[in-house]
């Protein structure tokens, strides 16, 4: 399900996987691929941004040059609110991001992680209650 307003590029580089949430006003910037695996979770005002310019080279940058690298977010996983995902980031399997974070490296399996940029703040293990808000 995808809450309108939703907005990407392109449309075509994006890849759902079932039971797949999206809440109102997340942007895809689908310049590369974009996947979000099995009963991935994104809150509203998100964005995920596979665009990179050059860091050094700012002639470059104002001449528009640009390459794009995938995001994939993995299965089970949560972005809350406002969460913007950089170019290049996986995001493990039933992973938590907090709200308003900042995700610019990858984030393993089964991690909370929160801040800008987001960093690892615990792992959740399988004995963590599912019901847990």
């Amino acid at each position: 399900m995808i809450v309108p307003r939703f907005s990407c590029t392109y449309g075509t580089n994006i890849r759902l996987g079932d039971n797949v949430f999206v809440n109102g006003n997340a942007f895809f910037m689908d310049d590369a691929a974009i996947t979000l695996e099995a009963n991935v979770r994104v809150g509203p005002g998100a964005n995920l941004v596979t665009a990179l310019h050059p860091i050094d080279d700012h002639a470059r940058r104002r001449q528009g040059w640009e390459r794009a690298a995938p995001i994939v977010i993995g299965e089970n996983s949560w972005l809350a609110a406002a969460v913007t995902v950089g170019a290049g980031v996986t995001i493990g399997r039933n992973s938590v991001i907090g709200a308003g974070s900042v995700v610019l490296s990858d984030i393993p399996d089964n991690a909370v992680a929160v801040g800008a940029p987001a960093r690892v703040v615990r792992l959740t293990s399988p004995e963590d209650s599912p019901g847990e808000c």
